[in-house]
Formats: structure tokens, C-alpha cells, sequence
């Protein structure tokens, strides 16, 4: 039996939550939910992803919201715990769902080249 998740696991703000209710509205009934899924990959280590999907699985947790479910898997979840998903339409056809307050998983963007030394420098000790 899947789990059933709350919003200390995950929250949608209004804007994202009436998308996805209009989304819903345009779709078939054999869907059962919008499933989450993490990938490997972005700033965090971790990007996420939507995609609708026809079937809950046992190892997945639900977030009941009014209208559609929110469907995420055990190895996803992790991940996601805390995070908001919010909807923005910046007006210019580029309206988006996008994952707020992600846990940072270490690394993050531009940790290359950071500045711990290392390389060539002038500290050589010349006998």
C-alpha cells in the first residue's frame, strides 16, 4: 500500500496547484496522478522532473490534493522532502513549473576551480 505524504514532504503553492488541476481537466481518466522524479544532473546534483502517470506503485508515497495526486517514488522522495513546487508564467510564453527551497546536496554550481589552492604558485622551495 502506498504512503500517504503531507505537506512537510511536499507543498504546491495556489498557482502551481490550479495548472495542475487545469492540466487535469484536459486529460483522460486513466491517469491517475502527476509522478515526481528526480534525475541525476543540475546544480544540486539533482533535477527534477513531471510527467503524468496511469498507476501508483507500492513503494510510492501520494500528496492528496484537491483535484489530482501527487505521486512520488520511495528513492525520490528523499530528495524532495521540504521542497515547494510553485508555477510561474514569466508572460512571455515561458511558464513553467519550477522545484523551490531544493536541499543542496553539496557541490553546487561553480564549484570548480575553487579557491583552495592548489595548481602551480610560487611557493616552490628552491635550494
Amino acid at each position: 500500500m502506498h504512503a500517504v505524504l503531507s505537506t512537510d514532504d511536499l507543498t504546491l503553492t495556489a498557482s502551481a496547484a490550479a495548472k495542475m488541476n487545469e492540466l487535469f481537466g484536459q486529460i483522460d481518466d486513466t491517469v491517475q496522478g502527476v509522478r515526481v522524479f528526480a534525475t541525476a544532473g543540475g546544480c544540486s546534483g539533482i533535477s527534477f522532473g513531471m510527467t503524468f502517470t496511469d498507476r501508483i506503485n507500492g513503494d510510492d508515497g501520494v500528496l492528496d490534493c484537491d483535484g489530482f495526486k501527487v505521486v512520488v517514488d520511495d528513492g525520490t522522495l528523499p530528495y524532495l522532502r521540504g521542497v515547494e513546487i510553485d508555477f510561474v508564467d514569466r508572460g512571455d510564453g515561458q511558464a513553467t513549473f519550477v522545484f523551490n527551497n531544493l536541499p543542496q546536496m553539496g557541490g553546487g554550481c561553480g564549484s570548480c576551480g575553487s579557491s583552495s589552492g592548489g595548481g602551480c604558485s610560487s611557493s616552490h622551495q628552491h635550494h
